[in-house]
């Protein structure tokens, strides 16, 4: 953990919205931060553990085939299971298309995003639809925890044997949430996503915070003058 655990439960208390008007200098940057993460999802990032369901997941899915429909696709889900497997359906023109598979990989650490997913099949299907396919999933994943992409379009992906290799690091770099700082520090940085598990109905990502200390430093002192009173922790921070 890298934030004391009394200092984050501060943090949560936060008023953004009237922060956010009394101090303009962090106006764009807090405005950020209330739109991507709740009290609840920073509670649980902080914590290390962030479970995000299914259904937020495929809402997500169907807003960006809505937003740029898809030649031949017509719908995208994925479906997380106890036993760590992950399935993706999506109806096409050409009839149903179901893969089954585990993520083996699912990291995001500054200007690094991806996802590695493995196909529990023989073979993968020869598909025209696969690439996007892959991108929207992978992309609305991580969206959850680093907002919005402004732009879509596929993504870099590499296919070898039954490993699926999708790389957001661009999109994301060029995202809101990419582009916006934070006392010179950039929002993309302060997070990091070492895995991802699925569960039943839903996805458990293991993440970690690393706020620097001048920006805990500028946010205890906005805190103060709203008449918190911070707990540093331990190491006195």
């Amino acid at each position: 953990m890298d934030l004391p655990a009394a200092w984050v439960e501060q943090v949560q208390k936060i008023d953004w919205g009237e922060l956010r008007e009394k101090v303009q200098d962090y106006g764009p940057a807090l405005k950020v931060v209330r739109g991507t993460w709740s009290r609840e999802s920073l509670k649980e990032i902080s914590e290390g553990k962030l479970f995000v369901p299914d259904e937020v997941i495929n809402e997500a899915l169907m807003q960006g085939l809505q937003k740029k429909p898809q030649q031949g696709l017509e719908s995208l889900s994925l479906h997380s299971h106890d036993d760590g497997k992950l399935d993706i359906e999506a109806s096409t023109s050409k009839g149903e298309l179901k893969l089954s598979g585990k993520i083996k990989e699912f990291v995001h650490q500054g200007d690094k995003t991806y996802m590695v997913y493995q196909v529990k099949q023989k073979k993968l299907p020869g598909h025209g639809l696969m690439s996007w396919i892959f991108s929207r999933v992978s992309l609305s994943m991580v969206e959850r925890m680093v907002g919005k992409a402004d732009t879509f379009d596929n993504l870099p992906v590499d296919i070898r044997h039954n490993d699926v290799k999708v790389d957001c690091g661009q999109v994301l770099a060029a995202s809101t949430f990419g582009q916006t700082r934070f006392h010179g520090h950039r929002l993309l940085d302060m997070i990091e996503i070492k895995g991802a598990t699925p569960k039943e109905n839903g996805i458990e990502f293991q993440t970690e915070l690393h706020i620097p200390d001048d920006v805990k430093d500028d946010l205890k002192g906005l805190l103060k003058g709203k008449g918190e009173e911070i707990k540093a922790g331990n190491d006195g921070k």
